[in-house]
């Protein structure tokens, strides 16, 4: 760091606190079972939902279950199911058809959820400034396995693409590339706590330098059907489809897929450019067992003490210090007693006397999300840190007897309640994740720091106007932007219309379908967004009264599609968290291997049909023009009839990778040597169809595939 340590003006804070040494959590964004969005996620846990689902015999029929394994005495028919997990708003991140349906759904949610945590943040997810790095990791699923064992998406799609577009290890990659973002990019594998140990590298780069902003987290999605299991005595998993962590009728965890991203920078930066900080990242360390312990899947006790000591000794604290511990938890009879223990030889030293420290698991509610796991977490804890209320482990029966908690300095926290402030120093917890071979993390968390509100404007002054820009891909979409933000805005913890308008014309996307609505306060901007969702010209704006500040020309170049000169923010703006982008989503199936009665592809029984089969292929003896067009919709994932006149490759979706598999197939299955070049020039599909055909022709073109691939990749708009 080049800049003076610069200390936190709070007086909830220890002394000599530096800014410059902690992160600051300022967006986040999630989808986990029973919630589609972070206000669900916290009502849900709040309330002490359990979100498991248990499914009928039909449900799991209709999803291509095995009868036979319905049949089984020890089958479990529920799981944390993330519903609509296959669907993906595929035009915004522009994905074109077919290259959408051959997307592993765990990519897709994460291109969302990452999106989405940049607009909490109060940042443009496609025009951040900063360098910004991505850190996130995956599960294995079942479509990636089914796509690169599928020779009909390899033949449609070419198998590099098929590999880019459904290995994890192009999570973060894409993440990069889709939001213009160009620092680090590294897809995180450590399996259970890949996560949370994405959160601490992310944490480690920034404190570094290597980047100004980090996006970290994961996804898990291992298969959009609905599924059960099948217990195994001695297995990870409950014989009664619940989690109880550290209870007397503990038996094991439970499947579940989510995804959750958090956006992370330094809290000096976050705290000097006014970022909406919701939690601060104070300490976090990372380990293995190594050979220290009975097996390569069990878990040790030496090495996450060791992680937890070093993850308070970093924050420059004490565990003692924690009031809170949100535990890896996953109810299996070993894990329990082993973390307890690692936990226990951490946390005891040093304790006011008589004082125990909450514990809890979040994989009573959803499950056990394994890559995700970490960072579902990490966000349950950020959220009770800002509404001081522990949220309860649910379907506890009562305690262990062999895990003697009352001897350890934890209880476990089995109702909702306030979460008193400590004695001394803000609210602070701890975040444990363990993954099987043996990689272990701790991450410590405390409230955000207190932020006074900026002074009143001096004398009774009339309220300003303020003017709110919305932007949307669709009708559809605005009109939903408008509900959700008329909505925040009527909440009773409603942000300030100053800092509502600061953040709408700083840190959003602005796209084709405008709107605007000019207000005073809160209330009325609420009434007017609802009229303009409602499709009512909102009473007095835009189109009458006096103009005095000239907001209402700006709009009007705002509506036009031009670049507006905004006003400058009033002092003391910040950007805070709004609604996020209303994703119209819509389903791209999922691959899936093969079930008894369900033929492989995108898992509709009966459908042999794959992500890339338009269906258009051309038979023998058809024009051979007409033959290259249905070969160039079917890679593009195209209906030819749907296909406009003027339609190019590019704004079709092609990209450099598809023409590589073009020039390929061109080659293979016509006999036509097809310059890579012609793909960028701005033909119209049609006329490009047309003049492929013509290089027919002996001698009319050369193979420049080899010499040509830089140039082309170079030149393709990103």
């Amino acid at each position: 760091m080049t800049e003076p340590a610069r200390k936190a003006d709070d007086p909830d804070r220890d002394p000599g606190f530096d800014t410059d040494s902690a992160i600051a959590v300022v967006g986040m964004s999630g989808r986990f079972p029973g919630a589609p969005d972070l206000a669900t996620y916290w009502a849900n846990l709040r309330d002490g939902v359990c979100s498991l689902t248990d499914f009928t015999e039909a449900e799991l029929l209709a999803d291509g279950a095995d009868p036979a394994e319905l049949r089984h005495p020890a089958h479990v028919p529920t799981k944390g199911h993330l519903a609509d997990a296959d669907r993906f708003d595929a035009e915004l991140f522009g994905f074109h058809r077919a290259e959408a349906a051959a997307l592993d759904p765990q990519h897709r949610l994460l291109l969302e959820t990452a999106w989405a945590a940049l607009e909490d943040a109060g940042q443009d997810p496609l025009a951040v400034t900063a360098r910004t790095g991505v850190y996130v990791g995956g599960s294995p699923t079942e479509h990636m396995l089914a796509a690169h064992t599928d020779r009909a998406l390899a033949a449609s799609l070419g198998a590099m693409q098929v590999r880019i577009l459904t290995d994890r290890e192009f999570l973060a990659p894409w993440v990069s590339y889709r939001l213009g973002l160009e620092g680090p990019s590294l897809t995180v594998q450590t399996a259970c706590s890949t996560s949370l140990t994405a959160v601490h590298l992310a944490a480690q780069a920034l404190l570094l330098g290597e980047c100004d902003i980090a996006l970290a987290g994961g996804a898990s999605v291992d298969t959009v059907r609905r599924q059960g299991y099948v217990h195994h005595e001695g297995g990870i998993f409950s014989p009664d489809g619940r989690c109880r962590p550290f209870d007397g009728r503990a038996g094991g965890t439970v499947p579940g897929s989510g995804v959750g991203v958090v956006v992370l920078r330094r809290l000096s930066d976050a705290l000097a450019d006014g970022d909406p900080v919701r939690a601060v990242l104070r300490g976090s360390a990372l380990t293995n067992d190594g050979a220290t312990k009975v097996g390569f899947t069990a878990p040790g006790v030496e090495q996450q003490t060791a992680a937890i000591v070093e993850a308070w000794a970093a924050a420059g604290l004490t565990p003692s210090a924690a009031q809170y511990v949100e535990t890896h938890g996953t109810a299996t009879e070993l894990g329990d007693r082993i973390e307890l223990a690692a936990a226990t030889a951490a946390f005891t030293t040093g304790g006011a006397p008589g004082t125990r420290i909450g514990i809890g698991s979040v994989k009573s509610n959803i499950g056990h999300l394994d890559a995700a796991a970490g960072v579902a977490s990490f966000i349950k804890t950020v959220l009770m840190l800002e509404h001081a209320t522990l949220a309860p482990t649910v379907s506890l029966t009562g305690p262990h007897p062999e895990l003697a908690l009352e001897a350890s300095p934890f209880r476990v926290v089995d109702r909702t309640a306030p979460w008193p402030p400590p004695a001394e120093g803000p609210r602070r917890a701890g975040v444990s994740s363990l993954g099987i071979g043996g990689t272990n993390v701790h991450v410590v968390l405390e409230q955000a720091p207190h932020r006074p509100a900026p002074p009143a404007p001096q004398g009774r002054r009339p309220a300003a106007t303020e003017i709110l820009p919305l932007s949307a891909r669709t009708e559809q979409a605005l009109t939903a932007l408008a509900a959700r933000l008329a909505t925040a805005l009527r909440a009773p913890d409603a942000p300030s219309l100053t800092d509502t308008a600061h953040t709408l014309r700083t840190a959003r996307t602005p796209m084709d379908v405008r709107a605007y609505v000019l207000a005073t306060d809160p209330a009325q901007a609420a009434d007017r967004l609802t009229a303009l969702a409602e499709g009512r010209r909102p009473a007095a704006d835009p189109g009458e009264g006096p103009d005095p500040d000239g907001l209402r020309g700006l709009g009007e170049l705002w509506l036009k599609g031009g670049s507006v000169p905004w006003p400058d923010p009033a002092p003391g703006a910040r950007r805070v968290s709004l609604p996020t982008y209303p994703f119209e989503p819509r389903s791209f199936g999922a691959l899936r291997l093969p079930q008894p009665g369900v033929a492989a592809g995108t898992g509709t029984p009966g459908d042999t049909g794959t992500p890339g089969d338009s269906g258009t292929t051309a038979a023998p003896g058809d024009d051979l023009t007409q033959a290259v067009s249905a070969l160039l919709a079917e890679a593009l994932g195209l209906d030819e009839t749907a296909v406009t006149p003027g339609t190019t490759y590019f704004a079709a979706g092609g990209d450099s990778l598809t023409a590589v598999h073009l020039v390929g197939r061109l080659r293979d299955d016509f006999g036509i040597d097809v310059p890579i070049t012609l793909f960028l020039e701005e033909l119209p599909l049609q006329e490009l169809a047309s003049h492929i055909a013509g290089l027919k022709e002996p001698g009319a073109a050369e193979d420049s595939l080899d010499a040509l691939l830089t140039e082309f990749e170079a030149e393709e708009p990103r």
